[in-house]
């Protein structure tokens, strides 16, 4: 973080503190900075007297060749995150697992600046904690995780003027294979530059044990699906005519497609932004469109060269992919929270939908706040990541919060946190709310019509200044927060009924979208039953090819009240039942099945007739109950009446409410 003068002065008076007396004031350094000084005195070492340990030439063109995969790897990430600071006199290192430095890219004047000081950083250098203390390629490594250093939390006093952000090189066995280290001037430091260097490390280590597999695959061709099936990366192996010759379930999950459709399929079809004959070397991590079954997908694609066992030359392509969404999900994974779906995530074409989508993506493109508006079941979650993940708040948090679903009595330390002895029960060391969690993101206040009515003015206040207090605290903390709410409830009748604050929601009421239901988009129904029996395709049965028409019949005829959680839901559990490759009527659940019902008989003669008062009686009392979710409590103060006698008329008039019970 940038460190003002101030803060500064504060810092060298706490670190002198502790070399002449070892005192520790962790309100100035935090206590990953002590625990490396501790080390680095237990090492024998002097902050007065500093170090050297340089490799010679020949020593240093040894370790590199022994690391040529990692270098090949790390390079390409490193001259990428030196085109986001170039210019800002910050230079990239790598470094082996004894910390000796392989790699260094930067400007050149950068450069020069920085190896003109005491103990030049120069590839070849040691900056072991043992051998350098306290510092952006050793600490990191000497603890496992991503460190962000600057000035005075240096061990020497050569490296005040710098700061160290570095993140260790760990493969999936954990295994330490040195480090990555971004270094510049103590007050130019970004905030999110530690996000950065940590998803680099997480990218180079991920890259890297994929690439050491590569390595293998010539081995036997027989072990060769099997290592591409347990990749969590879609994978396509190319023979010399760029023809798709193997996959994996994860490329189909992705495009959408069956493992017939894109087996001998060229790959100048499915990635047709990548010119493929002008390829001489590996390329790494490049954002390029794929072409899926049902649109285009943005994804990360990494291309390298292979001896290729399936090819008749021997030679061949093995490509992975991603979606792009993936990356910001890890970038997030150090504050807690993520959004993994995105606009390509909604499924539908019609009106209605691409409609909402698109207003949606309007949305996007702001900050303002946004009030999603739809039934349950109908996705208003899916909209508000793919928002979040389409703005400029995507590399950071998206933190969704359920209003309706925390106990009243925690509502306002859920969501503002609090302080250490706050009240009975809180943590020692206090606690961040939910706003706090999600700063410099998305906060979703879902179901934000069933707040409490008293933490309602809290909420408002934090609309307006964009600052949160902790319950017992005193200073408020800034914000940079997209906030979105969501609601089922109609806020209107809400602010009528004085449940909701009006003024609370004309601040969340700056942009608003209507998420139509299910029953809205009903030409939709064919492809999202579609999607979703290919999504539960059950392991080891044959591939179910779709609905019956009986089936589909029902389908659009039924009112679906649970929206497209309700469909998705009768869909897997159909999957999981037929054991035919056509989901029939007897897979489907009852609610559905009750839709075609034949028609009741006319009434014997000395019957009363019942097409009228009874008639009339049901179809109110089924209006009410749709307009309450099924909250048989609702309906009967709608109706006028008590629970027990709206009970004892749906008993008599054969009236089922189950199904429609609001899905939390």
């Amino acid at each position: 973080m940038l460190i003002a003068e101030a803060k500064r002065e504060q810092m060298e008076r706490a670190r002198y503190q502790f070399f002449h007396s070892g005192a520790e004031d962790y309100s100035v350094f935090p206590k990953v900075v002590y625990d490396s000084w501790k080390r680095s005195l237990a090492y024998g070492l002097d902050p007065e007297k500093q170090s050297v340990k340089r490799l010679a030439p020949e020593e240093l063109e040894a370790r590199r060749r022994k690391n040529a995969v990692l270098m090949e790897v790390a390079t390409s990430f490193m001259e990428f995150l030196h085109t986001l600071v170039k210019g800002s006199g910050f230079v990239l290192l790598l470094s082996d697992s004894d910390g000796y430095i392989l790699k260094l890219i930067g400007d050149k004047d950068a450069v020069a600046d920085i190896q003109s000081k005491e103990n030049p950083l120069v590839e070849g250098a040691c900056r072991h904690e043992s051998v350098f203390g306290t510092g952006g390629i050793g600490t990191p490594m000497a603890i496992r995780k991503p460190v962000q250093l600057a000035s005075y939390e240096m061990f020497y006093p050569s490296e005040h003027e710098f700061t160290g952000i570095g993140a260790p090189l760990i493969d999936a066995d954990g295994r330490l294979w040195g480090a990555i280290c971004m270094s510049g001037a103590w007050n130019q430091t970004h905030p999110h530059t530690l996000g950065l260097v940590a998803a680099a490390s997480y990218a180079i280590m991920r890259q890297f044990s994929l690439q050491r597999l590569y390595n293998r695959l010539a081995a036997a061709e027989n072990q060769l699906q099997t290592i591409i099936s347990t990749i969590n990366q879609g994978v396509f192996l190319l023979d010399s005519g760029y023809t798709i010759v193997k996959t994996n379930d994860t490329a189909l999950q992705i495009l959408g497609y069956t493992k017939d459709e894109l087996l001998r399929q060229s790959i100048l079809e499915i990635m047709p932004s990548f010119d493929f004959f002008k390829m001489k070397k590996n390329v790494y991590d490049r954002d390029l469109t794929v072409q899926g079954k049902y649109g285009t997908i943005r994804a990360f694609v990494t291309i390298q060269m292979v001896q290729n066992a399936a090819s008749s030359d021997g030679s061949g392509l093995l490509i992975t992919f991603r979606q792009s969404p993936e990356v910001r999900k890890f970038v997030t994974k150090y504050i807690g929270a993520t959004a993994s779906f995105n606009f390509d995530d909604i499924i539908g074409q019609s009106s209605a939908i691409t409609t909402a989508k698109a207003y949606a993506q309007i949305a996007s493109t702001n900050s303002a706040n946004v009030l999603l508006l739809g039934e349950s079941g109908t996705g208003k979650e899916l909209f508000a990541q793919s928002i979040h993940n389409s703005s400029e708040f995507a590399c950071g948090p998206f933190v969704a919060v359920n209003c309706g679903a925390i106990p009243k009595s925690l509502v306002e330390s859920e969501l503002f946190g609090y302080e250490s002895g706050a009240f009975t029960g809180a943590k020692r060391e206090g606690s961040a709310g939910k706003f706090e969690l999600a700063n410099n993101g998305t906060i979703f206040l879902d179901e934000i019509g069933d707040m409490p009515y008293e933490v309602q003015v809290h909420l408002l206040r934090i609309l307006q200044t964009r600052e949160v207090t902790r319950v017992g605290g005193k200073k408020p903390i800034p914000l940079n927060i997209r906030i979105i709410a969501g609601t089922n409830v109609d806020l209107q009748q809400a602010i009528e009924e004085k449940t909701f604050r009006s003024d609370l929601y004309y601040r969340l009421n700056v942009l608003s979208l209507q998420i139509p239901t299910l029953r809205e988009r009903q030409e939709d129904i064919p492809i999202l039953t579609d999607y979703f029996i290919r999504k539960y395709q059950p392991a080891g049965k044959a591939q179910i090819r779709g609905v019956t028409d009986e089936v589909m019949r029902l389908f659009l005829e039924y009112p679906w009240p649970g929206n497209i959680r309700e469909l998705e839901n009768t869909v897997e559990r159909a999957c999981l039942l037929t054991t035919d490759v056509y989901i029939r009527p007897e897979h489907i659940t009852a609610s559905v099945l009750r839709y075609r019902a034949p028609a009741a008989p006319a009434p014997a003669v000395n019957e009363p007739a019942r097409g009228t008062i009874h008639d009339a009686e049901r179809e109110l009392i089924l209006k009410q109950l749709n307009e309450s979710r099924g909250n048989v409590k609702n309906a009967a103060a709608r109706l006028g009446i008590s629970r027990r006698t709206l009970y004892r008329k749906m008993q008599k008039l054969e009236i089922d409410y189950q199904h429609l019970r609001r899905r939390e």
